[in-house]
């Protein structure tokens, strides 16, 4: 006898429940628990809680906690071909991005593509010491040949930290301007944000194949672009209230407002979104070389398979000299802007 046996037979389900019983013969760990009599002696304290397996127990008709997982499964790929007529086209521009900026910065002679970086440094931070700690980086890891692991990795990253920045800020703005908009998006970006980065993976393999660079693309995207949304929508909603009353005062539109007042004046913690988001795409790349992403991640990822030491961890470090390549970089590019406030 069941533990649960008398839910069902007071519900009047004991028929309902017969229907469901199988012929086959029992299992070895049901004879044993027969013979043993461990069903009677079954006390208070091994009762087990209710759940779906306990209760199928009782009732072979009820459903099994696997059925579940089988029926989601099986509704994911019914509808998969519905999806992938559907997201095809649209991020097909992903795959093209990234292919394209792969080929470009592969293909382009080193000696062109590291002032290239150096003057985008100079550009956004006004700083020569940070220029000459670029440099120094970028030479020490072309001078033990990671050189084109570490491009595609920076490739990677900021293709889809733009995309990230393109979709994210505009979100971040129409929940700052839209109660409403934010209870809806929050919960998303909650979910987005505790999801393990390796659950991320698994639809977007049954959706797209593997030899495609969207299927990382999109991943990278999909965890890294919460920071963004949240501190665009954080900062123009810290925006002085008094300012804010001014520019009415002063006849300004609501679009005006937007550009003139709201941005620049949020644009710090924008910015540091910004630095997250780069930092999270840095993070998944890594974890994206499970299915085909290019970059140093493949070289983590053939050490840990091949029980290679040297090579992990050499990959490891290439990957903490772009981490804080970017990281001062982008924060150095966040002190200029609030210096600039200040002014």
């Amino acid at each position: 006898m069941a533990t649960y046996d008398f839910l069902f037979s007071s519900l009047g389900l004991t028929e309902w429940c017969a229907e469901g019983k199988s012929n086959a013969p029992m299992s070895m760990a049901e004879l044993l628990n027969k013979s043993k009599g461990t069903e009677a002696e079954q006390s208070l304290w091994d009762v087990p809680f209710p759940s779906m397996d306990a209760l199928n127990d009782s009732c072979a008709a009820f459903p099994q906690s696997r059925e579940l997982t089988q029926g989601l499964e099986q509704g994911f790929l019914a509808i998969k071909d519905n999806l992938s007529v559907v997201l095809d086209p649209i991020t097909q521009p992903l795959s093209w991005a990234l292919d394209g900026t792969l080929y470009g910065i592969l293909t382009t002679p080193w000696w062109i593509v590291i002032p290239i970086l150096l003057a985008v440094v100079l550009f956004v931070t006004k700083s020569w010491k940070l220029v000459g700690f670029v440099a120094g980086s970028l030479c020490l890891l072309a001078f033990i040949d990671y050189y084109e692991y570490a491009m595609q990795t920076l490739a990677i990253i900021l293709v889809c930290a733009f995309i990230c920045v393109l979709l994210g800020v505009p979100i971040g703005i129409g929940m700052s301007r839209n109660d409403m908009m934010q209870r809806l998006t929050i919960p998303v970006l909650d979910m987005l944000q505790t999801l393990p980065p390796f659950v991320y993976l698994i639809p977007l393999i049954f959706l797209f194949s593997v030899t495609e660079s969207k299927l990382y693309g999109i991943a990278i995207i999909l965890y890294a672009i919460v920071p963004v949304i949240r501190m665009t929508n954080l900062g123009i909603r810290l925006v002085d209230p008094d300012v804010i009353e001014a520019a009415n005062a002063f006849g300004m539109t609501s679009r005006q407002m937007l550009y003139k007042v709201q941005i620049p004046l949020a644009l710090p913690n924008i910015m540091a979104g910004v630095n997250q988001t780069i930092m999270m795409s840095l993070a998944m790349v890594v974890i994206a070389s499970l299915v085909s992403a290019p970059g140093l991640g493949v070289l983590v990822l053939q050490g840990i398979r091949n029980l290679e030491l040297g090579v992990g961890l050499v990959a490891g470090l290439g990957i903490v000299i772009l981490a804080v390549i970017l990281d001062r970089v982008t924060k150095a590019s966040l002190a200029r802007i609030n210096a600039s406030q200040k002014q």
